[in-house]
C-alpha cells in the first residue's frame, strides 16, 4: 500500500443549510520520499485537500489511508494525536508565537505529544534544528527581531522537532521575496533529498510548484493533471 493513499474523497460543507461541494471525487496517491506540489487557483479545493492529508478536517465520503491505517473515521481526539506525531505544518503566515523565542517556538510542539525527551534534550534539539539552518545565533531572538525568512526557518523547524515522516507547506512562501523564497524552497528541497521527509505543498504559483518532483494540478475540486514537474525538483 501507498505511503499516503486516498480513495475517492469527498467534501462538502454546510452553508445556511445549503451543501457547498468543494472535492468531488478526489483520488491520489504519495509514496514515502515523495516531493508534490498541489497547485490550483484559489477555490479549486487544494487548501482543503490540505486540510483532509493534514488530519485537519474529515472528509465527507472517501477513504484516506496513511501508513496503512484508514483515518477517515477516527474521532477528532484520534485525529490530533496522529496529527502530532505524523504530520509537520509550514504556513504561509508562519504562525509563530510573538512575545516567545526562536528556540521555545520550536519546542512548543513537544508539549502536545507524549515525547520521552527532557527539557534539556528538548533544548538541545531545537538548537541543532536552528543552527541547521542557519539561526544557531538566533535562539533567543523573538519574531519581531527576525527577518521573514528567518521567522519561516524557525517555523520550519518547529514543523519538524517531533520527527515526523510527512511535512505539510501551505503556500510557505507567500510572504517573502524572491529571493528569500528561494531561500526556503531550497531547505526544504534538501531536507526531502537528504531525510527522506514526505513534502506537500500548496501552491498557485508554477514557479514554486516546479521545485517540487511532482505536480498535481486541481481544478473545481477535481484533480485536473498529475505529472512529474517539469523543471524538476531542486535536489535530484
Amino acid at each position: 500500500m501507498d505511503f499516503i493513499e486516498l480513495k475517492n474523497i469527498y467534501k462538502t460543507y454546510q452553508l445556511d443549510g445549503l451543501g457547498v461541494p468543494v472535492l468531488k471525487g478526489v483520488s491520489m496517491s504519495v509514496n514515502k520520499g515523495e516531493f508534490v506540489a498541489l497547485m490550483g487557483t484559489s477555490g479549486s479545493g487544494k487548501s482543503t485537500l490540505m486540510h483532509v492529508l493534514g488530519c485537519l478536517d474529515r472528509p465527507t465520503s472517501g477513504q484516506y489511508w496513511l501508513e496503512g491505517q484508514e483515518i477517515s473515521k477516527l474521532s477528532g481526539d484520534e485525529r490530533a494525536i496522529l496529527r502530532n506525531h505524523k504530520i509537520g505544518f509550514v504556513f504561509q503566515s508562519f504562525n509563530l508565537l510573538p512575545r516567545t523565542s526562536a528556540i521555545e517556538n520550536v519546542i512548543m510542539p513537544l508539549s502536545y505529544t507524549a515525547s520521552n525527551m527532557s527539557d534539556s534534550q528538548a533544548m538541545e534539539r531545537a538548537a541543532e534544528l536552528l543552527g541547521r539552518f542557519g539561526l544557531g545565533d538566533r535562539l533567543d531572538h523573538e519574531p519581531s527581531q527576525m527577518s521573514g525568512g528567518e521567522q519561516q526557518r524557525v517555523a520550519i523547524a518547529r514543523a519538524l522537532i517531533n520527527q515526523p515522516p510527512i511535512l505539510l507547506a501551505d503556500e510557505p512562501t507567500g510572504n517573502l521575496d524572491l529571493r528569500t523564497s528561494e531561500e526556503v524552497l531550497q531547505l526544504i528541497g534538501q531536507l526531502n533529498a537528504e531525510h527522506e521527509i514526505t513534502v506537500v505543498m500548496v501552491t498557485h504559483d508554477p514557479n514554486i510548484a516546479h521545485h517540487a518532483k511532482r505536480i498535481i494540478r486541481l481544478r473545481d475540486g477535481v484533480i485536473i493533471e498529475d505529472d512529474a514537474a517539469v523543471t524538476g525538483g531542486i535536489m535530484r
